[in-house]
């Protein structure tokens, strides 16, 4: 049966989807509109493009069995080797989820020369790895990662998968999910499980921050997830140092994507989530020339440079040192909110810190609804007045 299809008697053969077309397998036969089905692979730009109406895909939906699907899996990111932090963070939150269902907790670890990882990750409370080690596979790659992943997905039929909101998982996630046909929740900022119904409850922000959103998949398998670094908390070394291994050997022809060259990060550029001080300033910092008081507050007690986003997009600082819902998340233990209003787009990135100080002249300002000391000052009288006793104390 034909997925696809043109109403002849709708179709003027106007070429719109001639034009349309990002394959080039529309052609006019008899002033009509042909589809080379050959050729097609349903993106449905034409049907998009048709201004009558004539070109219908028709979507054939599948019931999926659901108990077919078991356990819960942890992507393991890793860089140059290194498993990234948010891999543990993410072990902590999925052993919780794995216990509620009554399930195994596992991870996949995708790279090259990586096994001697496999102690690190057993130190965590994890029941079983997946490892798949290949020379093409140590550098992320986009299409081989995807291909190897959705494959032992689609074998193993895992019921849960949680990843890191990182620039590989941000990259990642979405093409196994739209490979698998299933539901991604990004950026979530909580995780739960309806016991029930086995339904994964994933909490994140919707509308601008101003709600906070719970999705559920209930028909789609696995249910799918990502996580912001910093969200969830790191669980303590404790597993047993061993479980079970699965090495996995995928069949991977010749790459068509060529690494010419590989440019490291050069320069230091500070990881605000790995931080345990953070000072941040807001417009209530008023110029850039007044953010130089974050800064040497932040270098007098080792901490990093945080901002709202209204500094950065005003250009103030780099994107970088962005806190909140469109940056990054930290969970320092300490966190300086200095000339920060504290709307809840910037709440969602830092609320999670083990001690939170708010100086802010508006004894109003939502921040102080958060912090645990609020200092109601003008921020640039009480921070020099501040850095000067931390530099006595230096002496």
């Amino acid at each position: 049966m034909e997925k696809i299809k043109v109403n002849l008697e709708k179709c003027t053969g106007c070429g719109r989807c001639i034009s349309a077309c990002p394959f080039g397998v529309i052609e006019l036969v008899n002033k009509k509109a042909k589809i080379l089905l050959s050729g097609c692979n349903l993106c449905g730009a034409c049907v998009e493009a048709c201004p009558f109406g004539a070109i219908t895909i028709k979507e054939e939906k599948k019931a999926i069995d659901l108990s077919l699907y078991r356990g819960v899996w942890i992507f393991a990111e890793q860089r140059r080797g290194e498993i990234a932090p948010v891999t543990f963070e993410l072990i902590g939150a999925g052993r919780t989820l794995a216990d509620t269902l009554g399930e195994k907790l596992s991870v996949v670890l995708i790279g090259h020369r990586i096994k001697e990882k496999i102690k690190e990750i057993f130190s965590y409370p994890v029941d079983r790895i997946y490892l798949i080690d290949h020379p093409s596979l140590e550098n992320y790659s986009t299409l081989r990662y995807t291909k190897v992943f959705a494959e032992l997905i689609e074998k193993e039929k895992p019921e849960i998968i949680l990843m890191g909101a990182t620039s590989i998982g941000r990259d990642l996630a979405p093409r196994v999910a739209s490979r698998l046909k299933t539901g991604l929740t990004a950026d979530c900022t909580g995780l739960e499980i309806d016991k029930t119904k086995r339904l994964l409850l994933q909490t994140r922000p919707a509308f601008g921050g101003n709600i906070m959103a719970t999705i559920i998949s209930p028909s789609c398998r696995p249910q799918m997830a990502t996580v912001r670094p910093r969200v969830m908390k790191r669980p303590l070394p404790g597993g047993g140092g061993e479980g079970e291994v699965i090495f996995v050997n995928p069949e991977l022809g010749e790459d068509p994507l060529k690494i010419l060259q590989l440019i490291r990060e050069e320069g230091e550029v500070e990881d605000l989530q790995e931080a345990e001080i953070v000072v941040s300033g807001g417009r209530g910092m008023g110029k850039p020339e007044n953010f130089e008081l974050i800064r040497r507050l932040a270098k007098l007690l080792g901490g990093a440079v945080g901002a709202s986003r209204a500094v950065v997009d005003a250009g103030w600082v780099p994107s970088y040192h962005q806190v909140g819902q469109t940056g990054k998340t930290v969970q320092p233990k300490l966190y300086i909110a200095c000339g920060i209003s504290g709307a809840i787009q910037h709440q969602v990135g830092m609320r999670n810190s083990e001690i939170i100080v708010a100086i802010n002249k508006d004894p109003e300002a939502p921040i102080f609804n958060l912090a645990t000391y609020g200092i109601v000052a003008d921020v640039l009288k009480f921070l020099p007045l501040l850095i000067e006793k931390l530099e006595e104390r230096k002496k």
